[in-house]
């Protein structure tokens, strides 16, 4: 499928090429949440061993308010103007991370493994607030917003990983 944006409409008090500008960042915020929610599901499958089912029970809130993000950014893309791409060949084409690489795994290498996903995922995320901030007030809270959340996911996982001097193991 072709990218296309021949749209002639934005939301009011932006210009065009702005509005345009705020869809295309958030396209990329699309496929790295798409590519999140699937990881988390994957790692909710293929987790096994101690502490199991606290890791288990812990992944699926996180996976529904990711894909609520999905959809609140692809909603968000359409009001701009900007038609949102969700098929997986547009995400693997235009990604610049690797793919997750645990399968069936341990509590602590999966959730060592999520740690270093949030990190991206936060890092880029604060990336795009900072492309947005200047341009789009709305489209910066949604995003503020998002990340506070993704934020809390990561110290969840990471209070499995924290020793009791503060350290992270991974």
């Amino acid at each position: 499928m072709a990218e296309t944006n021949d749209s002639r409409f934005t939301v009011p008090g932006l210009s065009l090429e702005d509005g345009h500008r705020v869809g295309a960042a958030l396209q990329e915020r699309l496929h790295t949440l798409n590519d999140l929610q699937l990881t988390l599901k994957h790692a909710h499958w293929n987790v096994v061993g101690r502490g199991f089912i606290s890791v288990h029970e812990m992944l699926d809130p996180q996976i529904e308010l990711v894909r609520g993000f999905v959809d609140e950014i692809a909603e968000r893309m359409a009001t701009l103007g900007v038609p949102p791409n969700g098929l997986p060949g547009a995400l693997v084409a235009t990604r610049e991370w690797d793919d997750y690489d645990v399968g069936r795994g341990s509590t602590q290498e999966h959730l060592a493994a999520l740690d270093h996903v949030y990190n991206g995922v936060i890092s880029s995320q604060r990336d795009v607030i900072g492309v947005v901030a200047e341009i789009d007030p709305i489209t910066e809270d949604m995003l503020i917003a998002q990340t506070g959340k993704l934020e809390l996911f990561q110290w969840f996982m990471r209070s499995h990983l924290e020793n009791d001097a503060g350290e992270l193991s991974d």
